[in-house]
């Protein structure tokens, strides 16, 4: 019995150093963790349970019998964080590049199907270089069966990947069918087709950094929700992301303790919106002052920043933020903050997390590239998902509202269940000058009316009262008693059971 121990250990020790000391060396002097160092700082100490340690590829072309490495590529199993189930599998570039095979592909596989069943996330740390070339149509097999099982769990359960090295070919679109996306800076990049083949077929010269890196996909195409300086804060940012989440969509996320009193009062939110109409004001700042212990896990910080989305608490229970930023394009909604914004919100109402709306919106970008890009459809997303999501939703308009804007940001029109407005608030189709200089276009020249007639306006339509009055708005708040409004108002909600008419699926405009 003691020399099958030992060879099980022995067998354990191999799988363990997977493509050998010298490979995890050099993955460490790239300023990269290996993939079961990762797995031991996303989990909680200790918990780790691996599965399929042995598996071992079965191709035997082009002297691929004679290379063989127990784990084949990729460490999978389950564990804990902050005592809460998740599945995880982590690719080990230091075997085969972390290449996938058709046995690598069945470790994936089995975990997605385990998370399904049991309700739990699951989480993938991605350092690889593609399909195994040596396997053929197996490789592209058992990545279509890991797009299916990614497709099957699209809100049943979260899911998250995180970039931490190369991804590229079919390794990129499992990532992208999930819910969120991380990488991490200067050693992780991901493309459909690498700088070799763009210079082959496009004659265009560039770096992997350039092409597909983290910069480029936080900031520029809006990929990824977010990128790390390192593996250890990536890791560490996902844990407390995690925290925010349910295990599955059958599930409340959960409530933690707040010491933050829900009565709070913020007398300086009185003075956080400028006199000056045209001045910004950071909203972010709201929103830390209203959610628990000023605590804000944002989404997609660097992409489509004329919008905020992000993850908090009110009384310790998970909520979505979503708002206009003043801070950037005056707040206005374009094709990338409509885009950034309804994949939240739509996530918000998979996993039954209520959703909270600033709104501080002047309108729709204007302009030929928004609209050859199609702001059109793009923003009717954002419309779309508000107006199919049944969680609760609370919306406070700050200081304007104007358009087809303000009917997209969780108006009462779309079911919003809870409408505020602070004191301020202008609710109008368009600005009063705008207004004034359409309407009476033909005394343009006589200054005297046209003032007269911008502040008749004004009276009029450039306040919350008259949306009050007709019931748009439910009451009129003081901007120092937002978070208490906002936490009586989700408090009341609680209970709120609202079902959208059977369907196969809905069509939204993608």
């Amino acid at each position: 019995m003691k020399d099958i121990l030992e060879a099980l250990e022995a067998k354990r020790e191999q799988a363990r150093i997977g493509g050998g000391q010298k490979r995890i060396d050099r993955q460490h002097e790239k300023g990269k963790l290996t993939a079961r160092e990762r797995i031991e700082l996303l989990l909680d100490e200790g918990s780790f349970e691996e599965w399929d340690m042995f598996v071992e590829h079965t191709c035997n072309d082009f002297g691929m019998s004679e290379q063989k490495t127990p784990g084949d590529g990729v460490v999978t199993g389950w564990g804990t964080v902050n005592g809460r189930l998740v599945y995880v599998f982590s690719k080990d570039f230091t075997v085969f590049g972390g290449s996938l095979s058709k046995a690598h592909a069945a470790k994936i596989v089995k975990v997605q199907k385990a998370a399904a069943k049991n309700g739990a996330p699951v989480i993938g740390l991605f350092d690889a270089g593609g399909a195994r070339i040596q396997e053929g149509v197996d490789s592209l097999a058992g990545y279509a069966d890991i797009f299916m099982e990614n497709v099957l769990s699209s809100g049943v359960i979260p899911q998250i990947s995180v970039i931490m090295g190369p991804c590229a070919g079919g390794d990129v679109y499992s990532p992208a069918m999930t819910d969120f996306i991380f990488m991490v800076k200067d050693t992780s990049y991901m493309y459909v087709t690498g700088p070799d083949v763009v210079k082959t077929v496009t004659n265009e010269t560039v770096s992997h950094e350039d092409l597909g890196g983290a910069r480029v996909h936080s900031s520029k195409s809006g990929v990824v929700d977010g990128a790390f300086d390192n593996d250890i804060e990536a890791l560490t940012q996902i844990r407390r992301l995690v925290d925010f989440l349910p295990l599955s969509n059958r599930e409340s996320a959960p409530t933690r303790p707040s010491f933050d009193n829900p009565e709070r009062i913020d007398e300086s939110l009185d003075t956080l919106v400028p006199d000056n109409p045209n001045k910004p004001y950071d909203m972010r700042e709201l929103i830390e002052k209203v959610a628990d212990e000023g605590d804000f896990f944002e989404i997609g910080k660097d992409f489509g920043m004329n919008i905020l989305t992000g993850f908090g608490r009110m009384e310790g229970q998970t909520v979505g933020f979503v708002a206009n930023q003043p801070m950037s394009l005056a707040g206005v909604l374009d094709i990338d903050a409509s885009r950034k914004a309804a994949r939240f919100v739509r996530f918000c109402d998979c996993f039954n997390i209520p959703i909270v709306t600033f709104v501080d919106v002047p309108g729709f970008m204007p302009g030929t590239k928004q609209e050859y890009g199609g702001l059109i459809k793009h923003g009717a997303k954002l419309l779309f998902a508000y107006a199919e999501a049944t969680v609760p939703k609370v919306t406070i308009i700050t200081r304007k509202a104007y358009g087809g804007a303000y009917d997209v940001m969780s108006s009462k029109h779309l079911r919003g269940d809870v409408n505020y407005a602070w004191p301020k608030a202008e609710i109008a189709v368009m600005g009063a000058k705008g207004a004034v200089e359409i309407i009476f276009r033909s005394d343009l020249g006589n200054e005297e009316k046209i003032a007269e007639k911008t502040k008749e306006y004004e009276d009029n339509f450039a306040n919350p009262f008259v949306a009050a009055r007709k019931g748009y708005i439910d009451d009129i708040i003081m901007p120092h008693s937002t978070r208490k409004r906002v936490a009586r108002a989700l408090r009341q909600l609680k209970t709120k059971n609202v079902t959208n008419p059977a369907k196969k699926h809905d069509n939204i405009p993608l």
